[in-house]
């Protein structure tokens, strides 16, 4: 059995559902696979599962309820991110999920990591949000440049990730690989410990700022984040043409008190192509809803920026096809 561990979205909680309810609704459960508990992915796919879910019983969003599909419970599971949420998606082992657009590009055409195994049934309903590659030192420490990453311990984030996936790739063009650093896969809140307790000496994890890991690190042991060259960034973007130039500005963490130069790389939400077009039609309509606004708004720092006028930002590059369901939205909103 697929074991998942999950998070109810919050409109399940104080809800009393009376027998005559759940016979009159049925009830849908929809899955939102996301990642790691210290990243960014968690929290946001738990706000867009609540903006989403209006379990039977609820009050309907024109008395005050919540704007979500009725008879839905969506439910954000933590996963390893990416590269895991498109398989899963594609095997039907989740209706949903979190996935940064290069991991996208890659599973959907079948190259790289994932050459000869394509994800043809992978399908877009919306750009999120730019999710920022942090390189993570310790307080004090510093390199003078990516290949001195050479014999150094080093956190490339989970096995199969999408950050991974662009970290191999982007430290590669520098001469750093598997065989001259001492890798660790890890995920976030893991690498943070490990450097907190000296057991790694730098780490790598895409997410959108702030990262609670990183504010906790930032809290406590303190730490340093790397400033990409204007040449390395130049070079990521071109090895790996999602992750574009970007810049986490002083202040984010507070111990980090300088702008940090660095490539972001979309992230997206994605479903199956077999999802029913009615029902992703409903989902996306609800995730731009007053009630989802206020949520995405008050719930993480992230949620502010994820908006509807920019929810095609960057789709059309990416090469996977909108769910039909999400594109009857966009074009009923204009926006097509």
């Amino acid at each position: 059995m697929y074991k998942i561990k999950n998070l109810l979205g919050a409109a399940l909680l104080g809800v009393v559902v009376a027998a005559p309810a759940l016979q009159a609704q049925e009830m849908k459960f929809f899955r939102i696979g996301t990642g790691g508990a210290g990243g960014t992915y968690f929290p946001i796919g738990g706000i867009i599962a609540n903006a989403i879910s209006n379990p039977p019983g609820s009050r309907p969003c024109d008395e005050g309820g919540n704007c979500g599909v009725p008879g839905l419970v969506a439910m954000a599971q933590s996963t390893n991110a990416s590269a895991h949420n498109v398989n899963a998606i594609q095997a039907g082992q989740m209706e949903a999920g979190l996935s940064g657009a290069a991991t996208l590009h890659f599973a959907y055409n079948g190259i790289g990591k994932f050459e000869g195994n394509a994800k043809p049934d992978l399908r877009i309903v919306a750009n999120l949000y730019p999710e920022d590659l942090h390189l993570v030192l310790p307080k004090g420490g510093s390199l003078d440049s990516l290949a001195d990453l050479k014999g150094k311990r080093v956190g490339i984030a989970q096995a199969g990730s999408g950050t991974q996936i662009a970290v191999e790739l982007i430290i590669g063009d520098h001469g750093v690989n598997r065989d001259n650093i001492d890798e660790a896969e890890l995920n976030n809140s893991q690498s943070a410990e490990r450097l907190a307790d000296g057991q790694l000496d730098a780490y790598f994890y895409a997410a959108g700022t702030p990262v609670a890991a990183m504010i906790q690190l930032d809290n406590t042991k303190g730490m340093e984040l790397y400033n990409f060259s204007d040449e390395e960034v130049k070079k990521a973007n071109e090895t790996v043409p999602y992750y574009i130039p970007s810049k986490i500005p002083a202040g984010t963490y507070p111990g980090v008190d300088y702008d940090v130069n660095t490539v972001a790389v979309s992230g997206i939400l994605v479903t199956n192509a077999n999802q029913d077009e009615e029902l992703i039609y409903e989902i996306t309509k609800a995730m731009w809803s007053k009630t989802a606004r206020k949520l995405l708004d008050n719930g993480h720092a992230k949620g502010k920026v994820i908006t509807v006028e920019t929810a095609l930002d960057g789709v059309a590059g990416i090469g996977v096809p909108l769910h039909p369901g999400a594109e009857k939205f966009y074009k009923e909103m204009g926006m097509m």
